[in-house]
């Protein structure tokens, strides 16, 4: 037979000098971080479906109350149920008053009717949970991501499989991780991209998404597109003298002129930091070894003052140092034609 009723208080069991106290604490910060993200995102994938907008800092606040509150009866840690969501969601409900009519039924149930429950089988609950949650899948919502970003599909994919045969504090926690290392990757290996001159205009863009995007003779024009940070500095750094070897081999073999000076266009830089700073000024000497000028165009905000501080930007020197890639090319490229 079940039992009926609630859990007798025990907030007076609660002792700050056992021996358990730190693995408590530990155990408490990391299910308290699982519980909170399953309960975002069930809440974002819900306000999807109903077109509204949900608060992180309520949801985090109603979460702790919850658990604060459930802890002093012995509860198990509380989150936002997707199943009973999903249930709550396909009965029609409207308003939050919905939630106050659920917690009324359960709270009856636990104090009266909890004898009358216990003859039902579980596959009578599954399948309200299943019917429930079978409306809420989209099978377009993969084949989106796939065709769009693969490591998108990757974490959607992983999060499936972990909720359907772990649980769904692995699952979120697996696709978590993932997503964290996607945001990292960029930030250590920017992006940066060859530009060309679009013929006929003063504009310069990718060589690599522009056709009519030409290089410019004696110069190689690159696209920082990422902030500057230490964890990207010597990537940078690698990149780009690289691409310069690569460049004086190319007009080698192709029997061209080869480059005389390096444009790092700088718009797309929103930040930097002391890293890249001494990044910028180590591609400076590299080049200059190699007889080569490293200009900078449109260094923005931030990144400017950070640059005059550190007292880089006289290093550079105020002529290598422009508003945009079209002033630096014309600059330089009437430089070199007068040394001709």
């Amino acid at each position: 037979m079940l039992e009926q009723g609630l859990n007798p208080p025990s907030i007076d069991k609660l002792l700050f000098k056992s021996s358990y106290l730190m693995l408590t604490i530990k155990t408490g910060i990391i299910t308290g971080i699982l519980s909170l993200t399953e309960g975002i995102a069930v809440g974002r994938t819900f306000a999807s479906l109903k077109d509204y907008q949900i608060d992180g800092n309520k949801e985090m606040m109603a979460i702790g109350i919850m658990n604060i509150a459930g802890s002093c009866s012995s509860c198990f840690i509380t989150t936002g149920s997707f199943s009973r969501s999903a249930v709550n969601y396909n009965s029609g409900s409207k308003t939050a008053i919905s939630n106050l009519v659920m917690a009324s039924v359960v709270l009856i149930t636990m104090m009266f009717l909890m004898p009358l429950f216990y003859y039902t089988p579980n596959v009578i609950l599954a399948v309200t949970i299943i019917l429930a949650v079978v409306g809420l899948i989209d099978f377009k919502v993969p084949i989106k991501l796939w065709k769009v970003d693969k490591i998108d599909f990757i974490a959607y994919l992983t999060a499936f499989i972990g909720v359907l045969f772990i649980s769904v504090p692995i699952g979120l926690a697996i696709a978590v991780g993932i997503s964290v290392i996607k945001i990292l990757l960029p930030v250590t290996r920017p992006n940066i991209a060859i530009m060309g001159n679009v013929l006929g205009t003063q504009s310069y863009r990718s060589i690599g998404q522009y056709r009519d995007a030409k290089r410019v003779p004696y110069l190689l024009i690159l696209s920082i597109e990422f902030p500057i940070y230490f964890a990207s500095a010597v990537y940078l750094q690698d990149r780009i003298l690289r691409w310069v070897r690569e460049e004086e081999e190319r007009a080698l073999m192709l029997k061209e002129n080869g480059i005389k000076c390096v444009v790092l266009d700088m718009s797309a830089v929103t930040a930097i930091d002391i890293s890249g700073i001494d990044a910028l000024l180590e591609i400076k000497k590299a080049l200059s070894n190699r007889s080569l000028q490293l200009v900078l165009a449109n260094p923005i905000g931030e990144v400017a003052n950070k640059l005059f501080i550190s007292e880089a930007w006289e290093k550079f020197g105020s002529d290598n140092i422009y508003m945009n890639v079209a002033e630096a090319v014309a600059a330089i490229t009437k430089l070199i034609k007068s040394q001709q």
